[in-house]
């Protein structure tokens, strides 16, 4: 079975167990979203919607933010991983995005803000703006490789391999199809490859697995 293959299989079994896909990060503007995602990194969203309530009572806006300590927010934020350097970020981004004018739909500007990479603007241009783009974490590096669709050693390579497999107007609503088959059905650890609904038949281990049972 080529990529291409199967690319258009997994869609179609990811389209039947997830129709719909509400974002997982609590959010109610595209600064807050920003916010919930530039949080995100090396901690759970689970985590991350525990904490923000608190955060965007005292500050919902960038112009609200500004006005914290860094301190302040840290504080606020202390049970995130990396929260100090987490912290300044914030603060500095919040009189970037001021002198910015806001959360634009522009790649380099959002690129360029403190504490936000790629990754982090690809989720923003896909999930708020509507713009195609397929935000790959390690999760999503991780699954693309178990399922044979790339051999890319980072995600920025992953991320090229897989718009190449599937057609723009898909993007979106997979990169988080992906990230809920892995969380239900696709864990890194204890994951029995005979038994997953995609990596039965198409990891190459699971092939090597089958031959050695025989």
């Amino acid at each position: 079975m080529t990529r291409l293959e199967k690319a258009i299989k997994i869609a179609e079994i990811l389209d039947n167990l997830y129709p719909e896909t509400p974002i997982p990060l609590t959010h109610s503007s595209a600064y807050t979203l920003l916010v919930a995602v530039m949080l995100s990194a090396q901690t759970t969203d689970k985590k991350v919607n525990e904490v923000t309530p608190g955060l965007f009572n005292r500050a919902s806006t960038p112009e609200e933010m500004s006005h914290l300590g860094v301190k302040v927010i840290q504080n606020l934020i202390k049970e995130i991983g990396l929260a100090p350097t987490k912290a300044k970020n914030l603060k500095k981004m919040a009189y970037q995005l001021i002198e910015g004018g806001g959360v634009l739909a522009d790649w380099d500007y959002l690129e360029s803000l403190a504490g936000v990479g790629h990754k982090t603007a690809s989720v923003v241009m896909s999930q708020w703006y509507g713009i195609p783009a397929f935000p790959v974490d390690t999760h999503i590096h991780r699954l693309a490789s178990r399922w044979g669709l790339s051999r890319a050693k980072n995600v920025e390579m992953t991320e090229r391999d897989l718009k190449k497999l599937w057609p723009k107007e898909k993007w979106n609503k997979l990169h988080l199809q992906i990230i809920f088959f892995g969380r239900e059905y696709c864990p890194a650890r204890n994951h029995h490859l005979n038994d997953c609904l995609i990596c039965s038949w198409a990891s190459s281990k699971t092939r090597i697995l089958q031959e050695k049972n025989r």
